[in-house]
């Protein structure tokens, strides 16, 4: 019996896989708020950074595919996308991260991380907000000879990850990112402009009040 198959190119890879985006507003509140720290961090360099977008693996086969809560490619073009399909982009992730719940650890600390392992993603993080099941809540692998190997902590509690210059640490239980080499704080391009306005206005109001000086002399 011959078997027709589909042309490559009349294949859909879905854009959603019908699951919702968190578990819990918690969740998807952390999420949302790594993604937005890291996509400031690298912005203006040649790096992709995403989240809860489907990731297909194997060409023809819409079934192999995963969702990342939090992911980053190094050497890759910055567009948005509707999906991340491996065989077009030519690399996995350098970095991904979960954050994990009772619900769904099983998964995050078993097939997820075998997949993450198989694929040759270098770092897999995993961080419980809520602190219901990991212990500690923020955990970091690396991987070294096919598979992951738990990172050890800093004296300060925190994990830095090779890949992003990006250290992760736990500040009265929740989540903050630093830059490695210099320990700067991650902030959201918000965040960041409003430092930056707020710095300006400082300089303004300094050199007005230099003027008046000068000018009562």
């Amino acid at each position: 019996m011959n078997i027709k198959r589909r042309p490559a190119d009349e294949i859909e890879y879905p854009e959603s896989d019908g699951k919702p985006m968190a578990e819990t507003d918690v969740h998807r509140d952390w999420m949302v708020q790594i993604i937005l720290w890291l996509k400031a961090f690298f912005m203006g360099q040649w790096v992709y950074v995403s989240g809860n977008l489907l990731l297909y693996y194997v060409e023809g086969d819409p079934k192999r595919c995963f969702s990342p809560d939090v992911f980053v490619v190094r050497d890759c073009d910055p567009r948005r996308r509707r999906t991340y399909k491996l065989w077009e982009e030519g690399k996995s992730p350098n970095f991904a991260l979960e954050v994990t719940s009772v619900k769904t650890r099983r998964q995050d600390r078993g097939s997820k991380m075998q997949l993450y392992a198989q694929l040759r993603i270098p770092e897999y993080f995993l961080y419980d907000p809520l602190g219901d099941w990991l212990d500690p809540a923020l955990q970091g692998y690396r991987l070294v000879n096919g598979h992951y190997v738990r990172l050890e902590e800093q004296a300060d509690g925190g994990l830095a990850s090779e890949q992003l210059g990006i250290t992760f640490r736990l500040e009265e239980g929740e989540l903050a990112l630093f830059i490695t080499a210099t320990g700067e704080r991650l902030q959201t391009l918000d965040a960041k402009r409003a430092d930056e306005a707020e710095a300006r206005a400082a300089a303004l109001a300094q050199e007005l009040a230099r003027l008046r000086a000068q000018e009562g002399q």
